[in-house]
């Protein structure tokens, strides 16, 4: 698929509105034409105003790549804004960054041999041929199972602070993935962007331009 993707972007970027190692190995480990220019949206969204935890995702990336589009108007190199957002939820509840080991001790606990839900909001901003700024947005959703984790796996875990800046306080693409026993669904969703999808749409909105 990325060949004909390449073809039609003809020359032009992608950007990547987010400062996210992650999502940017993910497009490179594919020879994906990316630049990355983070996004100045603070992310300080309400969560309690939305009926569920998808929309947040997806209205943050939104605004992140909004931000970064509007601030690259004159720029003619690029034919597409990515933006992308990644929550954990369990029961409802969002877990985000732990920001330290305490934190993630208990998330780590509470996902402790039980199902979670990650889903990834994505947000793809592009030009019409007046210069009018559109937006396709949509999310994917990845079932996660923990495995039975005991107290000593845990605070090994946190020891090697991975899981402090990691939403759900874990990592599957690193020491994470011990924890994980099984996914249904996308694995790069839960990484941090869902590959296949992204690469649909963008094939799909790039066509539409030809």
């Amino acid at each position: 698929m990325i060949a004909p993707l390449c073809a039609l972007l003809a020359g032009r970027r992608v950007i990547l509105a987010s400062t996210s190692p992650r999502r940017k190995q993910i497009l490179e480990n594919i020879s994906f034409p990316v630049d990355v220019v983070p996004s100045k949206f603070e992310e300080n969204l309400d969560k309690e105003s939305f009926t569920h935890p998808w929309q947040y995702a997806v209205e943050n990336s939104k605004l992140k790549a909004l931000d970064v589009a509007q601030r690259l108007q004159d720029r003619k190199d690029w034919a597409v804004i990515l933006g992308a957002d990644t929550v954990v939820v369990l029961e409802g509840a969002l877990l985000e960054k732990p920001g330290n080991a305490l934190n993630a001790t208990k998330m780590l606990q509470n996902l402790s041999g039980r199902k979670h839900l990650v889903y990834t909001g994505v947000a793809l901003v592009y030009r019409s041929q007046d210069g009018t700024l559109h937006n396709r947005c949509f999310h994917e959703e990845t079932e996660v199972t923990f495995a039975t984790l005991s107290d000593d796996i845990i605070q090994s875990y946190v020891a090697s602070n991975e899981p402090l800046d990691k939403a759900g306080a874990y990592g599957i693409q690193g020491l994470g993935a011990t924890l994980v026993q099984g996914i249904n669904g996308d694995y790069y969703n839960v990484v941090g962007l869902p590959l296949h999808r992204v690469c649909v749409e963008l094939m799909d909105i790039l066509a539409k331009q030809n």
